[in-house]
């Protein structure tokens, strides 16, 4: 009797049990899936109705910080980061309060620590940010120990042990900091598989941010553009109705060859006053119409420039509507969006950078091999070698158009998979290219790495993706050389 007299005590003891708890209910799901849908009023909503029903429940704090990283990581709006940045601290010393005795306490205190390690980035503050995974990785590797089993912390985990043998040479300086963290592709990706089948035969919540993370890592670690474009296609994300969705798909669409699709997808993504603002999906739809060569690409960056405050991608979106004032044959055109291009927004992102370097050249790109880029970038190989078919190097008269010419035919062949021929383009891009100061050498060394990896010649492969580190283009020097890294680690 007095077992049970203690445990009814406790039942009714107010907070005694119940408090300060981590539990994802009904409603703190569906807050969840409101957030992740980008319908942040309806989440905020749904946070202040289980803050009256359930205020014990600590997993609400879970759902706010998806709330705040969307909107920072959406909007730039650098006001709204150093305000929402304090109740980031104060979420995490609440969060600290609660059940230890639950996998999601140390859980959520990862989770948290690594969305801000992404906006961190976002605004330039490295070392906070390295120093958050760092954190993050360390109560991951707790929570795994005392909770095996808890698939969340694997999601986690997973993709931070596949990125952390990629990191570019001028972040390694970050590598030292992160003194807990080790791992390879390899191992993140069987994390993630391991992930992906539990949410096959169980209610996973998470599955869908799984199934994106899975995605990316087959496109942009495991170079496996048709994986990735499989995985995505899968049928449980729903477009139509998710915007976040919508980027994932179009993103890798646009990526693996897949430009049409990508195109459909924008086109019908949800709109709407009760959807979170995505400028950057206007960017999106422009960019894949401008490889199709449509001529009201223009517009798009238009929407994105007239929406969007933050400074990503102003210089590359008003260099983007100044090719499409070039290829309209309209140079006027073309050179008042290249005056913007030099006036405004910033050169912090790899795009931008090239935006402003094309403006301070004063000189436009070569129309025919600006097609041809963009019709290679779309995944329109043929309708790119029909373009270039039949004519050579030394029809152009200035030493970086010949060389644009022969990386951009072996870009071209090696897409159609004509892999001979398009090694002996990459191979004479080098030899002409290699002390120039564009990419097209150190993208060339890449490509051949690619192919012979492809062939299972890992000796050769290891050798061009040093070549590829061993090259210091004036651009995407960074992107180039973090997917020779991936390269040389998906070969340990």
């Amino acid at each position: 009797m007095l077992a049970i007299g203690c445990f009814l005590c406790l039942f009714h003891a107010p907070g005694a049990v119940f408090a300060n708890r981590f539990e994802y209910t009904i409603q703190a799901k569906e807050a969840y899936r409101k957030a992740t849908s980008l319908r942040l009023f309806e989440a905020n909503n749904a946070l202040a109705q289980m803050r009256s029903q359930d205020p014990g429940n600590l997993i609400i704090y879970h759902v706010e910080d998806y709330i705040d990283f969307f909107q920072i990581y959406l909007s730039d709006d650098e006001a709204l980061y150093e305000r929402l940045k304090k109740k980031r601290d104060t979420r995490l010393e609440i969060v600290a309060r609660g059940d230890k005795r639950s996998p999601y306490y140390l859980y959520v205190q990862a989770d948290i620590r690594l969305h801000w390690a992404l906006l961190r980035l976002r605004f330039g503050e490295y070392i906070a940010a390295f120093n958050e995974v760092n954190k993050a990785h360390k109560l991951l590797q707790k929570n795994r120990e005392l909770f095996p089993g808890f698939m969340p912390n694997l999601k986690d985990l997973g993709i931070l042990h596949a990125m952390i043998g990629t990191i570019p040479d001028n972040y390694q300086w970050g590598v030292k900091l992160l003194s807990s963290l080790k791992g390879s592709i390899a191992e993140g990706k069987k994390e993630l598989e391991a992930v992906m089948a539990y949410a096959k035969t169980n209610d996973f919540l998470f599955e869908e941010e799984t199934i994106a993370l899975y995605s990316f890592l087959l496109l942009h670690l495991d170079n496996d553009k048709e994986s990735a474009w499989n995985v995505i296609r899968s049928g449980k994300l729903r477009p139509q109705s998710n915007p976040l969705h919508c980027f994932v798909i179009a993103n890798i669409a646009m990526r693996a060859g897949y430009n049409d699709a990508a195109i459909r997808v924008l086109e019908q993504r949800p709109r709407g006053r009760t959807i979170q603002a995505f400028p950057y999906l206007d960017y999106m739809q422009g960019l894949a119409k401008l490889r199709r060569l449509d001529g009201n690409a223009g517009l798009h960056f238009q929407k994105y420039l007239n929406a969007y405050k933050g400074k990503f991608f102003i210089r590359e979106s008003y260099q983007k509507l100044a090719w499409c004032e070039l290829l309209q044959n309209r140079p006027d055109g073309y050179s008042k969006f290249m005056k913007l291009c030099s006036e405004k927004g910033s050169d912090i992102a790899g795009g931008d950078k090239s935006a402003l370097r094309e403006a301070s050249a004063g000189k436009a790109p070569n129309v025919l091999l600006l097609k041809a880029r963009l019709l290679f970038d779309g995944g329109y190989y043929q309708k790119a070698l029909d373009l270039l078919r039949g004519r050579n190097a030394n029809l152009f008269p200035e030493k970086r158009e010949r060389l644009e010419f022969t990386y951009r035919m072996g870009r071209i062949l090696h897409g159609l998979e004509k892999h001979p021929e398009a090694l002996a383009y990459y191979q004479r891009t080098i030899t002409e290219g290699r002390t120039d100061p564009s990419f097209f050498a150190c993208n060339a060394a890449l490509q051949i790495g690619l192919i012979f990896e492809a062939r299972q010649d890992y000796v050769k492969a290891k050798k061009y993706f040093q070549l590829c580190l061993s090259l210091h283009p004036d651009e995407h020097e960074t992107a180039l050389h973090q997917q020779a890294k991936a390269g040389l680690g998906r070969m340990r």
